[in-house]
């Protein structure tokens, strides 16, 4: 999507002769829209996308923005209900956010954003870090900045201590479906709107019929094997809805023993003690069978395949979020 895709868009911008700047929430008060890290993208032309605060300080940005790529200087906006632009513009909601403005190929060099694009590109995580006040600027993988690196692994952007804004670039989230089963196709659909890359994995023709998941990725290798194969990281949910244990038990063993964040299991409390009798016997520890999120979805009393869907996309959200 490409409200996804604003660092890539500036850089196209200016490198079609266009000029193109980035402007980026670096922190916020009260009940500001828009979190820190959050970013808009401007063109010479007055053309934008993305967005840092939802409509209501836009128009505002996009002026600083333009006078920036004029002068080639890089600007630290504040936006608050005592500000009278800002009142002016509709932030009239209590909240307060600053922004941080930077013009492209002056302030911020063509090849530091090539090179955050490139490495966003091949799915490599990668921390964009700037001081405000001194201009001073860097990428840093992950080993290279005590910093950057607790900001990567909580994937939320902000200020450090020294002054640093450090704003994460981690790669996608990935949503591993096992069985290409009705409750999959609403779920598949919700996982994308959300900002997940979803792939199935079911090795039955008649379930992992393409036309039955237009557009989407179906895997026909056994779940073990498929898995194998993705490489699934700790950015990565995986969720199990065969209720074979032919399928679903492959899937789980190597889940679990993987750095996935999220590992949900379709099946009743009875299925679920049986499924764990399993594990216990195939050595599995109590540790890591209390990973398994089972009955699968948060208790919303769903019923339907999309209401199912939506307690499970809803339970991967609150882990993600709000671990522990």
């Amino acid at each position: 999507m490409d409200h996804d895709q604003i660092p890539e868009i500036a850089l196209e911008w200016h490198r079609t002769g266009r000029k193109a700047a980035l402007a980026t929430v670096v922190e916020t008060w009260g009940s500001a829209p828009r979190q820190p890290g959050s970013q808009l993208a401007i063109s010479g032309e007055g053309q934008i996308m993305g967005s840092v605060s939802g409509g209501c300080v836009e128009g505002a940005v996009v002026t600083e923005a333009l006078e920036a790529m004029e002068d080639g200087a890089a600007r630290l906006l504040s936006f608050g209900v005592s500000d009278e632009t800002a009142f002016a513009v509709g932030l009239a909601c209590g909240g307060t956010i600053r922004v941080l403005v930077e013009p492209l190929g002056k302030a911020l060099p063509e090849d530091m954003l090539a090179d955050l694009v490139a490495a966003r590109a091949a799915h490599h995580p990668v921390a964009y870090a700037v001081h405000p006040e001194t201009g001073a600027r860097a990428l840093y993988r992950p080993g290279q900045d005590g910093s950057a690196d607790l900001r990567l692994r909580s994937d939320k952007a902000g200020f450090e201590e020294d002054g640093r804004f450090i704003a994460p670039h981690n790669p996608p989230l990935r949503l591993i479906v096992v069985g290409a089963v009705h409750i999959a196709q609403p779920l598949v659909t919700m996982a994308r709107a959300c900002g997940y890359a979803p792939t199935l994995i079911d090795p039955r023709d008649t379930f992992a019929a393409t036309d039955r998941f237009p557009g989407e990725t179906v895997l026909d290798d056994w779940p073990d094997a498929a898995l194998a194969a993705l490489a699934p990281d700790s950015r990565t949910a995986i969720v199990t809805l065969t209720h074979d244990p032919k399928l679903d038990d492959p899937a789980i063993r190597y889940a679990l023993r993987s750095p996935v964040f999220y590992l949900g299991c379709l099946g009743s409390k009875k299925t679920h003690a049986s499924r764990v009798a399993r594990l216990q016997a195939a050595g599995y520890s109590e540790v890591e069978i209390a990973c398994i999120h089972a009955p699968v979805g948060l208790d919303i009393g769903a019923k339907t395949p999309a209401e199912i869907a939506l307690s499970v996309l809803a339970q991967i959200t609150q882990v993600l979020r709000r671990p522990g």
